[in-house]
């Protein structure tokens, strides 16, 4: 499947207001998968195609914004065999997406978090891709790989430390984070209702959207029922 396909849909409905950033916590694969008698890596597996629809669709809606929590930091704490199975997708991915970026519009692909223990191979592959889609201005896709909202705070700390900063502001950090700082709604499916470590900082107004569906049956409908209760939402940050 395409990274970024580009088909009709004349089911999508037109939104008064949309997050400039989006966040997405992907939870769920394993349980769809137990639910069905299968490895978790069958859930991973439907859980990129999903990641490859709603990617594209959040572009195609003109979301400035959009971060995937693909891969935290204590994910590496599962078993050796998921995650495996977990970085053959990314590989597989990005082999894939390679090879049509040049079709892929104007949207672009940032990979957000630590690389220390990802392997050489996939941390070449995740800098081509985004070298390859550098120059365009269109919707930007954060994928988050061995990520933390809390080390990623640290990082930036450490950072401007490391620059001669003596004292710390909120801009400051702002400024060093990995991805754009507010992010205006975050979904979360598979029924859990808490942050995972994702966008802490970004966060800090964020709306928030559950449901009890599960990342591998998430469809457009899911994410068109997240921005509609969004309008809805009287936005007061803290006033």
């Amino acid at each position: 499947m395409a990274l970024f396909t580009k088909k009709k849909d004349e089911e999508r409905p037109s939104f008064q207001v949309l997050p400039n950033h989006l966040g997405i916590i992907m939870d769920g694969n394993g349980r769809w998968a137990k639910k069905r008698g299968l490895p978790r890596k069958a859930g991973h597996k439907q859980g990129a195609d999903v990641f490859r629809t709603i990617s594209q669709e959040c572009a195609d809606l003109g979301i400035r914004y959009v971060t995937f929590y693909a891969f935290s930091t204590e994910n590496w704490k599962r078993p050796q065999e998921e995650v495996d199975a977990l970085m053959a997708l990314f590989k597989d991915y990005l082999l894939e997406a390679k090879q049509d970026f040049v079709k892929a519009g104007n949207n672009k692909i940032k990979f957000i978090g630590e690389r220390e223990g990802i392997s050489p191979e996939l941390l070449e592959l995740m800098d081509e891709a985004e070298a390859e889609t550098a120059g365009h201005t269109g919707t930007t896709v954060y994928l988050a790989i061995n990520y933390g909202g809390r080390q990623e705070i640290v990082s930036a700390v450490n950072r401007l430390i490391a620059e001669g900063k003596t004292a710390v502001t909120e801009q400051d950090i702002s400024d060093s984070i990995y991805t754009v700082p507010e992010c205006d709604l975050i979904i979360r499916p598979s029924g859990e209702q808490r942050l995972s470590n994702f966008l802490l900082w970004q966060a800090a107004y964020a709306e928030f959207w559950y449901s009890d569906v599960l990342w591998p049956d998430f469809k457009k409908s899911d994410l068109y029922a997240a921005l509609r209760e969004f309008e809805k939402r009287n936005r007061r940050f803290g006033g």
